[in-house]
């Protein structure tokens, strides 16, 4: 089975703070490593929100969106690097893949190159996002979700699946097991932005967004486990996984 999961910035950050925390890394690669071991491809598409956040730079007025965003993919390629060194120390082997040109500390994303190396049993660390301004980390998960033939998009937050609105604000607020494309993309439930989810529907790679803190939950939702929140095109019997031709 193949997977790509997509963690962002600040996971690597502690509470309520910014940079990389040593115990929030490991403890993420721990997970990885967990479940790459029961022999899973497996891609991961990291944030850089822990670093910096190119849309509030540019929100201001201070910096062109355009630098802004290039700023915020030099962030991931750190987070990468973290990740990769954090993976070693476990002795999980990886490849940083990055769609800008920093060949003094990482590969180049070539899809061929990329498939090489899951080949070899190697995670794949992808950053940069997709190399443009104006695209999200989320945005570029799905792509290569897409381009790499995975057959589901993983989204690691700080909650246990899709709510129906915050529920660290609203206390009513109601879990969602199942959504379709159309039902998250209607209701607004910003779940990945809209040029996301619109290729994961177009592409129907199913897409479950869980809480990546428990431990063993990577684990367990690559096993097929009934964790977080699970959006597909509706289909009651469409399997977690599924075939590169048709998901």
């Amino acid at each position: 089975m193949r997977v790509l999961l997509k963690i962002s910035g600040e996971s690597f950050a502690g509470e309520g703070s910014f940079g990389i925390h040593p115990g929030e890394l490991h403890a993420i690669a721990a997970e990885i490593a967990a479940a790459v071991q029961n022999g899973i491809e497996l891609a991961v598409v990291v944030g850089g929100g822990n670093i910096i956040r190119g849309a509030r730079l540019a929100a201001d007025g201070s910096f062109d969106q355009s630098t802004a965003d290039y700023m915020g993919m030099l962030g991931t390629v750190i987070n990468g690097l973290a990740l990769k060194e954090a993976l070693k120390s476990l002795g999980i082997e990886s490849r940083v893949l990055s769609a800008i040109h920093v060949p003094s500390v990482a590969e180049p994303f070539i899809r061929a190159r990329a498939l090489r190396h899951f080949e070899k049993g190697r995670v794949i660390i992808l950053v940069a996002g997709t190399g443009n301004p104006f695209f999200t980390t989320d945005t570029c998960a799905s792509l290569r979700a897409i381009e790499l033939g995975a057959h589901v998009l993983l989204k690691g937050t700080k909650v246990d699946g899709i709510y129906s609105a915050d529920p660290r604000r609203d206390p009513t607020a109601k879990r969602f097991d199942r959504l379709t494309y159309s039902e998250a993309i209607e209701r607004k439930l910003g779940v990945m932005d809209l040029t996301a989810m619109t290729m994961c529907m177009e592409h129907q790679l199913p897409v479950v967004v869980f809480d990546y803190r428990t431990p063993g939950n990577i684990k367990r939702v690559i096993a097929g486990e009934a964790i977080g929140t699970r959006v597909t095109n509706g289909s009651p019997k469409a399997p977690l996984q599924g075939t590169k031709e048709g998901r």
